[in-house]
C-alpha cells in the first residue's frame, strides 16, 4: 500500500471504534445543533490583492509520516492564540492520532480558545467524519481527490457546505486538479509532496497551479520552510499557503508567522 492508503486503513479502524461510542444518529444530532460555522472562505479569499500578504492557514502539528516528531504541543490552545494573535486566517488542527498524535481534544480546546475558522486536518473518507467535523467546531475540512473517487468528492463536498462548513479540496497533480473543479471545489490546496516517496518540491507549485481557474481560493501546501518560499508562493498566485512544520519547530511561532505574512507582500 501507499503511505496515503496505510493512513487511511488506520484511520477507517479508529473511525469504527469511535462510531461504536457515538452512533450514527447521535453524531449527526450533534453537527446539526452545533453553533453557526464561521465563513473559511471569506477568510481565505483575496490575498493575492492584499498588500498585507497572503492569508496563512496556521497548523497545530506534533509530527508527520516524513519528519517523526516535530514539537510536544502540550497546550494546543495556547498556540492558537499565539496564531490567531500574529494574523492567522485559518488554524489547522490536525486530529489524526496515529501519524501526527492529533485528537479530536485537540479540535475540541482550540474551539473554546479563539474565534478564528478552524481546519479539521485529517483524512476525511466518510460521511460521519464530516458531521463529527462540525460537530466539534470546526468551519473547515480537508478532502483529498487522491483518497477517493469522483462521486465520493462531490458527496462529501455537498455534505460539508450542507453542514455550513467549506473544505480544501487537495490535489497533487493536474487530473486532481481537475476533478475537485469539477466537483465544485471553491477552496483547492495545491499540494507539492509526493505521495509515494513524501519528498516535497517547491517549484512545482506554478506549474500546477496554472491548471487552476481564477475563482478559486488557492492555497499553497508543504513545502514552507522559510519567508522565500512563502514569497515564491505568493509571486506564484497564492491566496494562502498552509504552514504547520516551519511554525511549531521554531521557538517563537508567532514571530515567525508574522515575518511570513509581510515576506510574501506585494509591495515587498
Amino acid at each position: 500500500m501507499s503511505v496515503l492508503e496505510e493512513i487511511i486503513a488506520g484511520v477507517r479502524e479508529d473511525l469504527d471504534a469511535r462510531r461504536a461510542r457515538v452512533p450514527d444518529a447521535q453524531i449527526v444530532r450533534r453537527a446539526e445543533q452545533a453553533p453557526a460555522a464561521r465563513d473559511a472562505l471569506a477568510a481565505l479569499q483575496g490575498g493575492r490583492d492584499d498588500v498585507a500578504g497572503v492569508r496563512v492557514i496556521a497548523e497545530i502539528k506534533r509530527s508527520s509520516p516524513s519528519q517523526g516528531e516535530l514539537a510536544g504541543i502540550s497546550d494546543p490552545a495556547a498556540l492558537a492564540r499565539e496564531y490567531e494573535r500574529a494574523g492567522a486566517s485559518v488554524v489547522s488542527v490536525l486530529t489524526e492520532s496515529r501519524r501526527f498524535n492529533g485528537s479530536l481534544e485537540d479540535l475540541d480546546a482550540v474551539r473554546a480558545a479563539v474565534d478564528t475558522p478552524l481546519l479539521r486536518k485529517d483524512f476525511i473518507v466518510e460521511e460521519y467524519q464530516v458531521h463529527e467535523a462540525r460537530a466539534h467546531g470546526a468551519d473547515l475540512i480537508l478532502l483529498i481527490v487522491a483518497a477517493m473517487d469522483d462521486a465520493r468528492l462531490r458527496g462529501l463536498l455537498h455534505l460539508t457546505e450542507s453542514l455550513g462548513m467549506h473544505a480544501l479540496v487537495e490535489a497533487h497533480t493536474p487530473d486532481q486538479i481537475d476533478r475537485a473543479v469539477a466537483a465544485g471545489a471553491q477552496i483547492i490546496g495545491v499540494n507539492v509532496r509526493n505521495l509515494k516517496t513524501l519528498d516535497v518540491d517547491p517549484d512545482r507549485y506554478e506549474a500546477l497551479a496554472a491548471h487552476l481557474p481564477d475563482d478559486v481560493v488557492r492555497v499553497a501546501e508543504s513545502g514552507v520552510q522559510s519567508a522565500a518560499q512563502v514569497r515564491q508562493y505568493a509571486r506564484a498566485g497564492a491566496d494562502a499557503v498552509l504552514i504547520g512544520e516551519a511554525l511549531v519547530r521554531h521557538a517563537d511561532p508567532a514571530e515567525t508567522l508574522r515575518g511570513f505574512r509581510i515576506a510574501s507582500r506585494r509591495s515587498g
